[in-house]
């Protein structure tokens, strides 16, 4: 009875090797030389404990807007892709429209300079 757990037991030790012994000889094996600069948190290039009404620079949303234009469309192509055959020309015609909102999007970000960061 117990030999049918064998494999399993082989297997998480084998699995907490892999993921906890690279951790562990890091930890033992670098270097550890903490400064100043090291040990203070870091936001997104700002100090951590500003004024919390400070202004953003519009280029980090407009980032973020261009992050998820990318992210939509891989999130949709990848089923569609798959049952293109099944769709016919409904569906590839569906996506055509789809990817031409998501160009005008792209477009609007490359008029505001959303790809230019100074």
């Amino acid at each position: 009875m117990l030999e049918n757990y064998l494999p399993i037991l082989v297997f998480l030790v084998l699995g907490l090797l892999f993921g906890v012994g690279p951790i562990l000889m890091g930890y033992m094996l670098g270097p550890s030389r903490p400064d100043s600069a090291k040990l203070s948190p870091y936001e997104c290039g700002f100090e951590a404990f500003e004024d919390s009404r400070m202004k953003f620079d519009v280029r980090f949303y407009l980032i973020a807007i261009l992050f998820i234009i990318f992210d939509l469309e891989i999130a949709f192509m990848f089923p569609w892709a798959i049952v293109l055959g099944d769709l016919g020309a409904y569906g590839f015609w569906a996506m055509f429209v789809f990817l031409a909102i998501l160009v005008v999007g792209f477009a609007y970000e490359w008029k505001k300079g959303a790809m230019e960061w100074e």
